[in-house]
C-alpha cells in the first residue's frame, strides 16, 4: 500500500493506493496557515479491516508534525482514532 498526499491552497487529501486501485481517501480543508480540518474519511469496502483509515490519519499526523501544524478532526472516524491513540494527540488543535 502506498499513501499519496495532494495539497492545494484551500483543501487536500491523503489516499491509499494498492495495485493501482484507490483503497481509501481522507479529505481536509485548511483553517488558516497552521491548522487543517479532517472532514471526511472513506475506505473502499474491499479494503475494510486492513487499517487503511488509520494509516491515512497517521500520515496526516506525520505531515502535521513535520510542518508544525495542528489538526481539527471533525470526521467521526478521524476523531475516534485520536480518542483511541494518545500518542498522536500532540497535533490536536
Amino acid at each position: 500500500m502506498e499513501i499519496e498526499h495532494i495539497n492545494n491552497e484551500t483543501k487536500g487529501f491523503f489516499r491509499v493506493v494498492e495495485d493501482g486501485k484507490e483503497a481509501g481517501r481522507m479529505t481536509y480543508s485548511w483553517a488558516g496557515e497552521k491548522k487543517f480540518i479532517i472532514d471526511h474519511t472513506e475506505v473502499d469496502a474491499a479494503f475494510n479491516g486492513r487499517g487503511v483509515g488509520k494509516k491515512m490519519v497517521l500520515a496526516a499526523v506525520e505531515y502535521a508534525r513535520k510542518n508544525e501544524l495542528k489538526i481539527i478532526p471533525l470526521c467521526p472516524f478521524a476523531k475516534s482514532v485520536f480518542d483511541k491513540t494518545e500518542e498522536i494527540r500532540d497535533v490536536l488543535s
